[in-house]
């Protein structure tokens, strides 16, 4: 019997756009332990002001709430930090896709003049000059490297899911997990054709696709082109994910919208040519409520 409900289950998941997150994920503790201190450290900022905790508040929605991160000396950036929360199942890093990975995109913020504004040079120096260098070897044998700063990071991020959704509860079987509006959001957000980009384990976070795909959308910021340098590439984002989502505001890479359902309308419009009603969009937002998570124990 209970071998039959399993397949039933998982026949259930395979015909569903959407895919619950793992409740557990494997990783290396000592690693995660030390990504944790790392993760929380100012040290590798240059003025020892900033860490990645910084901009991606864990307390909250793993971002920071502000339309455009504030680093280094008080500079603005000009995107809109995404959520490190279940950035593990992202097929790339950043909103451009610029990095591969965790550990590649751990790299990006330690560098970034308007970040944190170091070196790897000079906090390996630093951290070498304090506790962190007996942690290191403890775990690595060349000790305190970039790759190995990178690689404990990393290995902690790895930890940051949030599972156990409404909606993922839904989805493995628990047809009370979710209120009737939010069943009937997600059937809209299929019918719609939000699901054709936000789908998969993320609700996106799986492709890229064109900001402004039916109508132009004046993006100050030109996506993918400004990697590739390629002119097809001019617009072009990876799909956020849209797990949490009620708790990253503001929205869209350029943090133009507070609420979603003006992110919702605006995403209709520009993205599919739709016009849809009050209604229709205070249901989708409903559905949206249903994908928040239980924070990952590594947090607490």
């Amino acid at each position: 019997m209970k071998y039959l409900l399993l397949v039933i289950i998982s026949t259930y998941l395979m015909s569903e756009p959407i895919t619950p997150i793992p409740t557990t994920v494997v990783v290396n503790s000592q690693k995660v332990q030390l990504g944790k201190e790392l993760f929380f450290e100012t040290k590798l900022s240059a003025d020892n002001t900033i860490s990645c905790a910084t901009c991606h508040d864990l307390e909250n929605g793993g971002d920071d709430g502000l339309m455009f991160s504030i680093g280094h000396n008080a500079q603005k950036g000009d995107i809109n930090a995404p959520t490190v929360y279940n950035s593990v199942y992202n097929f790339r890093q950043f909103w451009d896709g610029r990095s591969k990975d965790l550990k590649e995109q751990a790299k990006g913020p330690i560098q970034n003049p308007i970040e944190m504004a170091n070196s790897f040079e000079n906090v390996i120096k630093t951290l070498n000059q304090s506790p962190y260098k007996q942690k290191f070897k403890k775990i690595y044998k060349d000790g305190v490297t970039e790759d190995n700063i990178v690689d404990a990071i990393a290995e902690y991020e790895k930890t940051l899911i949030t599972p156990n959704a409404p909606f993922d509860k839904y989805l493995k079987g628990d047809k009370n997990a979710i209120s009737q509006a939010q069943k009937e959001g997600y059937e809209l957000f299929k019918d719609k054709g939000c699901i054709a980009c936000h789908h998969g384990i993320n609700v996106g976070g799986n492709l890229y696709n064109k900001f402004g795909l039916m109508q132009e959308a004046n993006s100050d910021r030109q996506g993918r082109y400004d990697v590739t340098k390629n002119l097809q590439d001019k617009y072009f984002f990876k799909v956020p994910s849209l797990r949490n989502i009620q708790h990253t505001s503001p929205y869209l890479h350029d943090g133009r919208y507070e609420n979603l359902e003006d992110v919702v309308k605006f995403m209709a419009r520009y993205q599919l040519g739709r016009t849809i009603s009050d209604e229709e969009v205070n249901k989708m937002v409903e559905f949206l409520y249903s994908l928040s998570g239980e924070k990952p124990k590594s947090v607490r």
